[in-house]
């Protein structure tokens, strides 16, 4: 289960978002995870894990590489079998399981969010929405911690002298970021003379955006084939562990 948990904390799945995948209560992950096997989980409830980590036994679990693309695939899974969605937040239980220390630095990033988004402007609206996404691609790229390390200490909120990440990826991050801004803020840089770096910048999300949708298309191209095979029109509640054994089947072929 050790691996099990690696590979959860890795994607960014927490224990919560996990129950409300499964369709089970909290507790009830802690007790599966607490289990030596994974072929002791219920069975219903072991498909559903597996199609959400596209693999087909316990064993492949040591096979899995958690990188960006594996983490895009997952986040496709989720967005396209998972219903509903498991992203939403109970706020019922926002701060459930948190350490205080981890309660107070929620809040206040809450009150702080809250504050600028009272005045309801598009300027609030995007900065927090472009937030939102650092966040989300932080979990994939764990590099991008240390330009909050950067602007933390730019702005004279942390000691330049401290390291709390890898220290060496750290320094050398924040000197190339020291030196880009540099170059940013300096009158003498033109447009054209950063042109051709923006146009590589733009083909290379371009392949990324592709290369995703490809992988979407071909996911639902998969389920309306199970949906059909098995004579169903949708996924619910009752039949999604029959259906994902069905994608999982069809994707073995």
């Amino acid at each position: 289960m050790e691996k099990l948990n690696d590979i959860l904390h890795e994607l960014g799945i927490s224990k919560v978002k996990l129950a409300k995948i499964l369709g089970v209560s909290r507790q009830m992950i802690y007790n599966y995870l607490e289990l030596d096997d994974l072929n002791k989980w219920p069975k219903d409830k072991k498909v559903l894990l597996f199609n959400l980590l596209g693999i087909k036994t316990a064993e492949e679990l040591d096979n899995i590489k958690v990188d960006t693309d594996y983490i895009n695939d997952v986040e496709i899974r989720m967005e396209n079998l998972f219903i509903p969605r498991s992203s939403k937040i109970d706020l019922g239980t926002l701060y459930d399981g948190m350490s205080k220390r981890n309660r107070e630095l929620l809040n206040n990033i809450i009150d702080l969010i809250r504050e600028d988004l009272d005045d309801d402007n598009d300027t609030a609206h995007y900065t927090y929405n472009y937030l939102y996404h650092f966040l989300q691609a932080m979990r994939s790229n764990k590099d991008l911690r240390y330009m909050l390390s950067y602007v933390s200490k730019a702005s004279g909120l942390v000691k330049p002298s401290a390291y709390v990440f890898d220290e060496e990826k750290e320094f050398k991050f924040e000197s190339i970021m020291f030196s880009a801004m540099t170059l940013y803020n300096s009158k003498g840089i033109a447009k054209s003379r950063i042109a051709e770096s923006h146009k590589r910048f733009i083909e290379q999300i371009e392949q990324k955006k592709e290369e995703k949708m490809s992988r979407t298309l071909e996911l639902n191209t998969i389920k309306v084939q199970a949906l059909k095979e098995l004579g169903y029109t949708e996924i619910n509640e009752k039949n999604a562990s029959e259906v994902f054994e069905k994608i999982a089947e069809i994707q073995s072929r």
